[in-house]
């Protein structure tokens, strides 16, 4: 079984990277779990996962003319395994966005869960690739009207290619935010269910100069124990399909010829 989240929002500051490693690891109590950084413009969780020094990343996967492996990408971290994303923009000008099809299928063949960090755009082919691969969505938001608004154009892109919303996952909610209000106008427009309302927290700002993700460097914290809840809410799907067949599918999803 294999089954492949894309972990997105509307825009940049929701928390989508931290939303990603936390669920990661929550998950991993239960699943073998693998996170890729898919945001291959603008990654950054090799910083809040401690692989700034990463000899190989996604970006050597996906240039056409390297002969490297798969594996040498992959890293065991916190229970889970972790594929970083260079910061190099001579790496993600060379790299390919359509091998990333290739990839996910490579790691599809040892995961029960796979979680892409997507770009929080849609401008380019590389930015809507992970969502289009994904079986389904996480969407991260905070609780505001324009939030909303964001999350949901990402939600109609991906149900334009069949990836159908997991959830909606409210994150750096501060306490004077009307965070049920927002919720239920959430419930009216998106899919699946409210996972988890996780409150702003100073424990993710500490964990990222850590070089951890938060539910490593404050596992007690009001916040994690939100991510812990989100986690337990999200049906993860038993496929009955073979390896060759899951490997398959990825290889063959559509690339997008619009942003």
């Amino acid at each position: 079984m294999v089954e492949a989240f894309a972990v997105a929002s509307g825009k940049g500051g929701t928390g989508k990277t931290t939303s990603t490693l936390a669920l990661g690891m929550a998950l991993a109590e239960r699943y073998d779990v693998t996170v890729i950084d898919a945001d291959t413009g603008m990654a950054n969780l090799l910083f809040h996962a401690g692989l700034d020094d990463a000899d190989v990343t996604l970006h050597d996967l996906l240039v056409a003319d390297r002969d490297v492996p798969v594996e040498d990408a992959v890293y065991e971290r916190f229970g889970m395994s972790v594929v970083p994303c260079g910061t190099s923009l001579a790496a993600f000008e060379a790299a390919d966005p359509a091998r990333l099809r290739d990839v996910v299928a490579d790691l599809a063949a040892d995961a029960d869960v796979l979680l892409l960090d997507s770009p929080a755009a849609l401008g380019s082919k590389s930015a809507v690739l992970p969502i289009v691969l994904a079986d389904r969505a996480v969407v991260v938001l905070q609780p505001t009207v324009p939030s909303l608004s964001d999350g949901l154009k990402v939600q109609e892109y991906a149900r334009s290619y069949g990836t159908e919303t997991a959830g909606v996952l409210f994150n750096r909610v501060r306490p004077d935010e009307d965070v049920e209000s927002i919720a239920d106008q959430a419930a009216r427009y998106f899919g699946g269910t409210a996972l988890a309302s996780v409150p702003e927290s100073d424990a993710v700002r500490a964990a990222r100069r850590a070089g951890e993700p938060l539910l490593a460097h404050a596992p007690d914290d009001p916040a994690a124990d939100a991510f812990h809840e989100a986690a337990a809410k999200l049906d993860v799907r038993a496929g009955d399909a073979g390896a060759a067949r899951v490997a398959d599918r990825f290889r063959s999803a559509v690339v997008p010829d619009r942003p």
